[in-house]
């Protein structure tokens, strides 16, 4: 609950939950103040303000760093400058301030409320109160860093290479990644600051994440005056944002952690947050097969009947019928917008499939990308102004394909009736959501249209949600690209990635989890060698990589041989045992020394129990690797340590001499000195799995 307290005349209001604090000096005449943001050891009560920040500064108030609001109404420039209103509400952990500038004819309205799991969230809402209409160029949510944060980790990524680490120190100046693409890109994640050197278990650190889907930037920002600042807004193009008298804009939610206890603590809290949502998964994740990688464009009803069939027999929960059903698709030149199931491939449409699906107990599936079309489609041949894109002057296509506008109301109707219509003839218990491409130059009605695009998506989300209560949604954009808390507001999972090869996937899932816990990340075992990289692996290290996630199967397992088809059944088994803690436990990955390899796992919040995955990911420099120590478990309690059999676990001859036995040692020195580690330093692509269970 939120303390109020005086200090010297001046109303302070702190917030703590979860080990995080937050102060806010009221005191005016400005807006909020932050004094402090972070761990804190202890109850904030009488703490005295800080010079603190503002959540709005300006210049006129001394602030001369990147503008968090910036914009103009039509009758002239002023610098606004705000001044606290008397009314803040405070509703449990939850408050609202509205402050107001009425020579500049604005108001603002900022929402703080920090969650029970101890992550802060933020977002302004800016009312135009004069009679001029006003232009909105930029307005981004902020929050103080300490002057110990010196090292900054982001993101670069691209298709098939999601989320890949770069670090660097923090300087003076600003670090800013800007997305413009109209879609969440393959680098995003949050962006982390911390004390030099920190790890995942080790070091302080604060991230920030921006819930929304389209244009947006995150950046960090440190000033000659030794102010640090880490802030993030929605990215707005030129006229993009106009306020008539008494219109409004909101910003995303912007989400900000901090964690003294490395990557691991700022994970721990946005996935318990995301789990105590209503909207989050509860049922049990289902094995899902997706044919894509299986048949691709090549739809015939016996051949998918066939591995339908063949799914059922491994133990799949799931079947999903990708790209190809729908008029005209027959590659990915055409067809995309044309959402009618294709009769010359399906002359009675899919319901023999959907029967044979749901007589072997399986969900049905099926594939859809709303936002785009093929030029060489019945859409556009007949709509070609619903296009989001200037009438004179289409931009280039990529794929073949243009962008749909969904702010168009015609459009928008179209499409949620396409899908409603479908999702209802067939029972559609789930939706693969695709979108590939970004948006370029998306012009709607004259004007940037990516914000418009962005809303409208989201109500189509809201709108399909609530019309089919049961339906469960896969945001899938070229892979991983769109995994941003906006769009998992209204989706239930995210494609980790196209690229399958579970030594990429190793590097993909890691890092993709430092925001999102693994059961909405889908993680599927495909063939070897992989179809995108070429890659040879093994069927138990492809298997011990997909079960670290929202597990499936992407292969046409119809062509595999009876002992490997056995195999698989034999890891969905273990699948469906370990998912419980899986999907419910604490993700923590050790800082181990060796790069060659890592050591990650699943801790149950109880810490009653543990699965740990020893991971071989390049041949090691040394012969001899340095032991696993595991974190996360209770340092008091005593485990038994058992190795997982099967294939998962690599060869027999390369495993530790303890893992043919049983081995019974207290948490604290599992976590301390560790276990020898198998014998895999000339055996990249192997995987070890083992498991702990407290006596």
């Amino acid at each position: 609950m939120p303390t109020r307290y005086l200090w010297l005349g001046a109303l302070v209001i702190a917030l703590s939950a979860d080990g995080v604090g937050v102060v806010l000096d009221l005191a005016g005449p400005r807006p909020p103040r932050v004094a402090y943001w972070g761990v804190c050891p202890g109850p904030l009560t009488g703490l005295p303000p800080a010079p603190g920040q503002d959540v709005v500064p300006s210049q006129g108030d001394g602030w001369f760093g990147r503008p968090v609001l910036s914009g103009r109404h039509d009758s002239g420039w002023r610098p606004s400058r705000f001044t606290l209103a008397e009314a803040v509400t405070v509703t449990g952990s939850r408050v609202e301030a509205l402050a107001q500038d009425p020579d500049c004819g604005l108001d603002l309205i900022t929402e703080i409320e920090l969650t029970p799991q101890g992550v802060l969230r933020m977002r302004h809402t800016l009312v135009n109160t004069a009679t001029s209409p006003y232009t909105l160029d930029r307005l981004a949510c902020l929050m103080p860093l300490p002057a110990q944060a010196g090292e900054v980790l982001d993101f670069a990524g691209r298709w098939a290479r999601e989320r890949s680490p770069q670090r660097a120190p923090l300087r003076q100046g600003t670090w800013s990644r800007e997305n413009r693409r109209g879609r969440t890109w393959f680098d995003a994640g949050p962006l982390v600051v911390g004390t030099p050197g920190f790890g995942f278990r080790t070091g302080e650190v604060w991230g920030v994440h921006i819930a929304w889907s389209g244009n947006h930037v995150q950046y960090v920002e440190r000033l000659p005056e030794g102010d640090s600042v880490l802030a993030a807004g929605e990215l707005l193009e030129p006229g993009e944002v106009r306020l008539g008298r008494g219109e409004s804009y909101s910003t995303p939610w912007v989400y900000f952690a901090a964690s003294d206890a490395g990557l691991d603590g700022l994970s721990r809290r946005f996935h318990a947050m995301l789990r105590a949502r209503a909207t989050h998964p509860g049922s049990a994740r289902p094995v899902t097969m997706n044919t894509w990688e299986a048949v691709y464009f090549d739809h015939r009803e016996d051949r998918l009947l066939a591995l339908a069939d063949a799914a059922a027999e491994v133990g799949a929960e799931r079947f999903v019928v990708d790209d190809g059903w729908f008029r005209h698709r027959r590659s990915d030149d055409a067809g995309l917008g044309d959402w009618y199931v294709d009769e010359t491939v399906w002359p009675d449409g899919l319901h023999k499939l959907v029967r044979r699906v749901r007589e072997h107990g399986m969900q049905f599936g099926l594939w859809f990308e709303p936002e785009m079309a093929n030029v060489d489609s019945d859409l556009v041949r007949a709509h070609p102004d619903w296009l989001l894109a200037d009438p004179r002057r289409w931009p280039l296509p990529r794929r073949s394909q243009h962008t749909l506008d969904l702010a168009h109301p015609e459009v928008y109707a179209y499409l949620l009736e396409r899908i409603s219509s479908t999702v209802a003839e067939y029972g559609i218990d789930y939706i693969k959501w695709d979108h590939n491409r970004d948006l370029a130059e998306p012009v709607h009605e004259g004007v940037p249209g990516t914000h418009a695009q962005t809303e409208a998506v989201y109500r189509l989300l809201d709108e399909l949600r609530a019309r089919f209560p049961t339906l469960e949604i896969e945001s899938c954009s070229s892979g991983g690209a769109r995994a941003d808390l906006g769009i998992l507001e209204r989706t239930d999972r995210v494609w980790g990635s196209d690229n399958i090869d579970p030594i990429e996937r190793q590097h993909i899932q890691r890092w993709t989890s430092l925001l999102l816990p693994y059961e909405l990340i889908g993680s599927h075992v495909g063939s070897s060698p992989s179809h995108l990289t070429g890659r040879v692996t093994t069927l138990g290290f492809r298997a011990a990589t997909a079960l670290f996630g929202h597990a499936g199967i992407e292969a046409d397992i119809t062509a595999w041989a009876p002992p490997e088809r056995a195999a698989l059944a034999e890891w969905i088994a273990l699948y469906k045992e370990l998912r419980p803690l899986l999907h419910t436990g604490e993700v923590v990955r050790a800082d181990h020394p060796d790069p060659a390899a890592w050591v990650h796992g699943i801790v149950a919040l109880d810490r009653s129990r543990a699965v740990y995955a020893y991971v071989q990911l390049e041949t090691g420099v040394v012969e001899r690797t340095a032991p696993m120590r595991l974190p996360g478990l209770d340092p008091d309690a005593e485990y038994v340590v058992e190795a997982i059999p099967g294939e998962v676990s690599g060869p027999l001859d390369r495993h530790p001499d303890w893992a043919s036995s049983q081995v019974r040692l207290t948490g604290r020195a599992l976590a301390a000195i560790g276990l020898p580690a198998p014998r895999f330093a000339d055996r990249p692509g192997t995987a070890f799995l083992f498991h702990c269970l407290r006596v």
